[in-house]
């Protein structure tokens, strides 16, 4: 059994939606589909998620935007009428639409959540009627009916360990099962959608629930990358990674997978595929457990911008018992969620993403530090950029932080902080965001050229 995941570019229209039902049909082991809402049919097109999400942003600010409801519709009603389907399942797609709409303005607090899954919802029931109108013997199942249960985390969604239990049965029905992507039901029976891009979350999921030998994730590329192919030309194509490294790739930057989407598969040590829709007899990038036999240690290069750093100083800081847990909660006690927290002897930085911390709430947290914590000084520093060079060993390579330092250096790069801790997998550099693009380009030459 494989399960496989088509992405929002490979169900962005009629056409795309032809071709991955040509790559269910090319295998019979493709008996669990988990589908995306569909993305950009062209440069300059918008995602029908960013649709419905400025449609339910117009209903909570009492003006309702006809405009963009007659979008997200639109993207609907064309799919349904180029395949050839009934009108009664454009109608089931807009009942949806409808009904959550409904939910928003009476206030229900998922209400918002049960609209952004309309666009994952609207893909599996029309991709489930093309199939079933090519006479495949094809089903919609609802997650609720899947047995995808989550903890109730509005927009941020966590799955409850009984759904693997209850995800096994799917096993036992016939056909191909067409599930959309990126929301589950908590015990009571409230929608609740994960993390945005979380339909790759609900592809691994079902993939671990039903122990199937192999999950396939269809995007619109041939393979991973080693480095972001907007910042580097013709990058190296990665045929195989280990799922540390992928998941550390995916966190720093890269946009293929989703960074919390490979948990489920990794507990139950199932291979994982990134294939192309518009190229489907590429190999595409396989993503194993144990490490594969290679030339070198590091494997990819990963960067994002976006970041600050909370920057503490105080004399002695080593002496005082408690500090650093101190810090965090003034961070916890705030609701601000922090990526990484080096440290020295007199001094502490910690590291989170620029938006956890608005100008009005940085206000608070800077004066409760003082405050609380009686510090010498706390800076903040905006416009950082996260650069990580991964790869398994790497903690037992001789050399490699020399290596990245040089290639800074080449490149006139000032590193502004550098922390690798005890990963096995990546070392981190902090660099202003204004030198992101000619460090990552130093950093490629230096180990893959």
């Amino acid at each position: 059994m494989k399960v496989v995941k088509f992405g929002g570019s490979s169900v962005s229209n009629a056409e795309q939606i032809k071709k991955i039902t040509d790559i269910i049909e090319a295998d019979n082991e493709r008996s669990v589909i988990v589908v995306s809402a569909p993305g950009k049919r062209f440069s300059g097109d918008e995602k029908v998620t960013d649709l419905l999400i400025k449609l339910g942003d117009s209903i909570h600010g009492s003006s309702f935007d006809r405009n963009v409801y007659d979008q997200v519709l639109n993207r609907f009603r064309s799919n349904v009428n180029e395949l050839g389907l009934r009108e009664e399942v454009f109608t089931a797609v807009q009942t949806k639409i409808d009904e959550a709409m409904i939910l928003i303005k009476e206030g229900v607090p998922y209400g918002m959540d049960a609209l952004k899954s309309c666009g994952e919802d609207g893909s599996a029931l029309v991709i489930s009627a093309y199939l079933t109108f090519r006479n495949q013997k094809a089903s919609y199942v609802n997650p609720r009916d899947a047995g995808i249960i989550v903890r109730n985390q509005l927009g941020g969604a966590l799955v409850h360990e009984e759904s693997f239990e209850r995800l096994y049965q799917l096993r036992e029905r016939d056909g191909i099962l067409v599930i959309p992507g990126f929301f589950g039901f908590t015990p009571n029976g409230q929608l609740v959608t994960f993390s945005r891009g979380g339909s790759d979350i609900t592809g691994a999921i079902v993939a671990a629930g039903v122990k199937a030998d192999l999950y396939e994730n269809f995007t619109d590329v041939d393979s991973v990358y080693c480095v972001n192919p907007n910042i580097v030309d013709n990058p190296k194509q990665l045929t195989s990674l280990t799922y540390r490294e992928m998941r550390e790739l995916s966190y720093a930057g890269f946009s293929v997978f989703h960074d919390e989407a490979l948990i489920p598969a990794f507990r139950e040590k199932i291979p994982v595929c990134i294939k192309n829709t518009n190229n489907p007899e590429a190999p595409g990038t396989m993503i194993v457990s144990e490490q594969p036999d290679r030339e070198g240690h590091v494997v990819g290069i990963a960067s994002d911008h976006g970041f600050l750093n909370i920057y503490v100083s105080k004399f002695l800081m080593n002496r005082e018992i408690g500090f650093g847990r101190r810090l965090l909660q003034i961070l916890e006690d705030e609701e601000v969620s922090f990526e990484h927290a080096p440290s020295g002897i007199d001094d502490m930085s910690v590291i989170l993403r620029d938006y956890q911390l608005p100008k009005e709430k940085e206000e608070v947290v800077v004066k409760r530090i003082k405050d609380e914590l009686d510090v010498d000084m706390v800076l903040i520093e905006r416009d950082m950029a996260m650069i990580m060079i991964v790869g398994e060993g790497m903690n037992q390579a001789v050399g490699l932080a020399s290596q990245a330092a040089t290639a800074f250096k080449d490149a006139g790069v000032n590193i502004e902080m550098i922390n690798q801790g005890s990963s096995e997998v990546s070392m981190m550099f902090g660099v202003k965001s204004e030198s992101l693009t000619a460090a990552v380009q130093a950093l490629y030459k230096n180990f893959f050229e």
